[in-house]
C-alpha cells in the first residue's frame, strides 16, 4: 500500500542513506522526447533539509537530466531496498542544475566526495514523497562501488573531461540545451 508524505522524515533519511543506488527520472515536455531514467551510486546523494535534496553528478555520455530540468524542472528520485525489509521510496520534486562557479557551488560541493569527472550538482525541492511495498524487488548483496568512471576521468585529465563535456553534454538526445552549453559555449 502506498503512503504519501509532505517531507523527508528522519526515518526516511535513514532508509535513503542505507541504499547503495538510486534512480533519477526526468522527461522533456515534448511527447516525442526521450524519457530519461538513470542509476546513480557512489555516495553522491545528500538530504539538505526535509524538503530539499542534492546529488553530485559525474560526467557521462549524456546529460539528459540537466537538459530536462532546464526545460521544465520535473524530477523523480527512486530508492529500492535490495535487502530486508522491502520498501520503495519516490521523491517528487522540481530540480535545477548547479555548475562549478555558480553562487551555490561553494556551499554545496564540500558536502560530497571530491571525485574526478564531477560535472554538476542537481538540487531539487521535494513537494511530495511516496513509499510503497517493494515486495517484488529482488534481494541482492552489495559487492562494491565501481571506480571505472572516476578512473576514466582521472586518466583523461581535467581539460580533456571539459572538452568531452563540450562535445557530448551540451545538448540532450532530443536537442535540448543543458546549462553546460551556456557556460562553455
Amino acid at each position: 500500500m502506498s503512503k504519501f508524505y509532505d517531507s523527508i522524515s528522519d526515518e526516511h533519511a535513514e532508509f535513503i542513506a542505507a541504499q547503495k543506488i538510486m534512480f533519477v527520472a526526468t522527461a522533456p515536455l515534448s511527447t516525442e522526447g526521450h524519457i530519461n531514467l538513470s542509476p546513480k551510486g557512489m555516495d553522491c546523494f545528500r538530504i539538505l533539509s526535509p524538503r530539499r535534496i542534492a546529488y553530485l553528478d559525474l560526467t557521462g555520455s549524456g546529460n539528459e537530466t540537466s537538459a530536462h530540468l532546464a526545460e521544465n524542472g520535473r524530477v523523480t528520485f527512486m530508492f529500492c531496498a535490495f535487502e530486508h525489509p522491502p520498501l520503495i521510496m519516490r521523491l517528487y520534486g522540481i530540480g535545477r542544475t548547479v555548475l562549478p562557479g555558480d553562487n551555490e557551488w561553494d556551499d554545496l560541493a564540500p558536502r560530497f566526495p571530491a571525485l574526478a569527472g564531477t560535472r554538476q550538482i542537481i538540487v531539487a525541492d521535494i513537494y511530495q514523497m511516496q513509499t510503497s511495498c517493494g515486495f517484488a524487488v529482488p534481494l541482492m548483496d552489495f559487492v562494491s562501488e565501481r571506480d571505472t568512471l572516476v578512473r576514466w576521468a582521472e586518466n583523461k585529465g581535467t581539460d580533456a573531461v571539459k572538452a568531452y563535456q563540450q562535445e557530448k553534454n551540451i545538448r540532450s538526445l532530443d536537442g535540448l540545451p543543458t546549462p553546460l552549453q551556456k557556460v562553455r559555449a
